[in-house]
């Protein structure tokens, strides 16, 4: 493709991604290029007949054919909005989603019925950080343990620490599930346990979009009903959290009904996302 100014390279992009059946063309083309030029997506427009260098016009070449073989545009520019921060992502990680806001929201709810004290919130399968980091954001008396089998997950979620100014709170440790925390407090009781664990049903993997293909096939496969993380999970979480303290667990649609039996010593509550799907069990320990 032969661009020569922003107006040009714009359309040429949206072509491109439109016939390669990309959902969102115009506006994937716009976030790629904005990224090269290091500017807002308006200011495009503002400079549509803007000059592209030589060395731009080869950098948008290379994303825009990344984006149309199925690269995520989040891998492609290195980062992803949550909770109104800028998160760091990599191929190591799971690109957090808007859905997932829906467990912050719940936690930071939670958090702010407790009188005084530092609480403390684990958060198992941290990935990115997003849940751990955004949380401890909002959160300013909050502590977290955030844990990932993943150490390559772990770098990217301790840079989003560093760059969120909460990394003198956010503790992250490599382990399964609540393993090295149940090393780690010797006895002290937790006030929240967030988990976002992967989820998908392992037969529902070969039928997702080619974008999430590409997404760390860890952060995905939850097992033949999506679930069995979580039934391994909550047994753990039972030994862990205080009295009245509760267990957030992200789930799939159509997954609400088998979360909630998992739960039947723990006062449960399903929660639907802003389309009206399940996707978040709030449970309350009796």
């Amino acid at each position: 493709m032969r661009y020569t100014n922003i107006e040009t390279a714009l359309a040429g992009a949206r072509a491109l991604l439109q016939q390669k059946d990309i959902e969102q063309p115009r506006l994937d083309a716009e976030v790629l290029l904005a990224h090269v030029l290091g500017c807002s997506r308006a200011a495009l427009y503002a400079g549509a007949h803007r000059r592209l260098e030589p060395g731009q016009l080869q950098h948008y070449n290379r994303l825009v054919q990344k984006r149309a073989q199925g690269h995520p545009v989040a891998y492609l520019v290195g980062h992803k909005e949550f909770m109104g921060l800028d998160f760091t992502v990599t191929p190591a990680v799971l690109i957090p989603r808007p859905d997932t806001e829906l467990l912050v929201e719940t936690a930071v709810h939670l958090l702010s019925k407790r009188a005084g004290g530092r609480p403390l919130m684990v958060d198992v399968g941290t990935g990115s950080g997003a849940i751990a980091v955004s949380t401890a954001h909002l959160v300013p008396t909050l502590r977290v343990l955030a844990v990932d089998i993943s150490a390559p997950a772990l770098e990217v979620a301790q840079k989003n620490a560093r760059t969120h100014a909460v990394d003198d709170r956010v503790v992250f440790l490599k382990g399964s599930l609540l393993e090295p925390v149940m090393e780690r407090l010797n006895g002290e009781p937790v006030d929240i346990i967030a988990a976002n664990l992967p989820y998908v049903p392992s037969g529902d993997i070969p039928g997702l979009s080619r974008e999430v293909r590409r997404e760390p096939l860890l952060a995905l496969d939850g097992g033949p009903d999506g679930l069995d993380l979580y039934r391994q999970l909550i047994p753990q979480a039972q030994k862990l959290i205080k009295p009245g303290g509760h267990l957030l667990l992200e789930i799939g649609p159509g997954q609400g009904e088998t979360a909630l039996n998992l739960l039947n010593n723990w006062q449960a509550k399903l929660y639907r996302d802003l389309g009206g799907r399940e996707r978040l069990i709030a449970a309350e320990k009796r």
